[in-house]
C-alpha cells in the first residue's frame, strides 16, 4: 500500500491528512519541497499559487526547475496531479480579495515583505510561515517559533518591525534560522531551502494532525 508506512506512524489520524485541505503559497525553493512532502505524507487536496516561471537559476534548489521557461504551478501540476494550480502574482491586493476561509491551514514560502504583512492580518490563526533561507549552509540551525520569539535572521527582524508597525496582534509559528549568512548576495544551497520546506511541511502535517 502507498502510504502504509504513513499509516504505521499515525494510525487512525492518517485520515485526517488526506481530509485536510492546504494552501501553499510559492514554490520556489522552499515551497517546492513542503509540496514534495505533502503529497508523499498523504495529502491529496494541495492548491499551489505562484506567478513564476523557472528560470536557469533555480535549477539548483527548486523541483520541476529541469523544465526552463515552464509556469511553475503548471510544472507542479505535472509531477503531482491531485494539487489545484493558480497562477496568479501574490500581493497585498491578491490577499484581500482573494477566500482563505474553505483552507485548514496557509503555509506562507514567499519572499515579498509587503505580502507577507498583508497575509498575517489575514489568516494568521491557519497560517505557517517562512523566513529567510537564502545564503546559509547549515539546515540543523532552522528553528520553530512564535513570529515574536524569532532571532538571527535579518529577515525575520524585518517582518516583526513591519508586524509592529501595522498594529498586529496575533501570534502564528514561523521557520528560521540564526545561521550566520555566507554572503551577501542570494545564493542558496538547497540542503538548506529544501530542509525549509520540509520542517514546514512536518509543521503542517503535526498541526493537522492534532485536530
Amino acid at each position: 500500500m502507498k502510504f502504509e508506512r504513513c499509516r504505521m506512524l499515525m494510525g487512525e489520524d492518517f485520515e485526517k491528512l488526506r481530509h485536510a485541505k492546504i494552501l501553499l503559497l510559492g514554490v520556489g525553493g522552499v515551497g517546492s519541497f513542503c509540496l514534495d512532502c505533502l503529497i508523499r505524507s498523504g495529502v491529496e487536496d494541495v492548491t499551489i499559487v505562484d506567478f513564476d516561471t523557472y528560470d536557469i537559476t533555480n535549477q539548483n534548489r527548486q523541483i520541476g526547475s529541469d523544465k526552463v521557461g515552464a509556469v511553475k504551478v503548471d510544472r507542479l501540476a505535472e509531477l503531482y496531479p491531485s494539487v489545484t494550480p493558480i497562477q496568479a502574482k501574490i500581493d497585498t491586493e491578491w490577499i484581500e480579495t482573494f477566500d482563505f476561509e474553505p483552507y485548514d491551514l496557509v503555509l506562507d514560502a514567499i519572499d515579498d515583505i509587503r505580502a507577507k504583512i498583508a497575509l498575517a492580518h489575514k489568516v494568521w490563526p491557519k497560517l505557517i510561515s517562512s523566513t529567510g533561507s537564502a545564503r546559509k549552509l547549515d539546515p540543523t540551525k532552522i528553528e520553530i517559533a512564535s513570529i515574536w520569539k524569532t532571532h538571527g535572521d535579518p529577515f525575520a527582524r524585518k517582518i516583526r518591525y513591519e508586524l509592529k508597525k501595522s498594529g498586529f496582534k496575533g501570534n502564528y509559528p514561523a521557520l528560521f534560522s540564526p545561521e550566520e549568512p555566507k554572503c551577501k548576495t542570494k545564493g542558496s544551497f538547497v540542503g538548506v531551502t529544501g530542509a525549509f520546506g520540509l520542517a514546514m511541511c512536518s509543521m503542517a502535517v503535526q498541526k493537522i494532525l492534532s485536530r
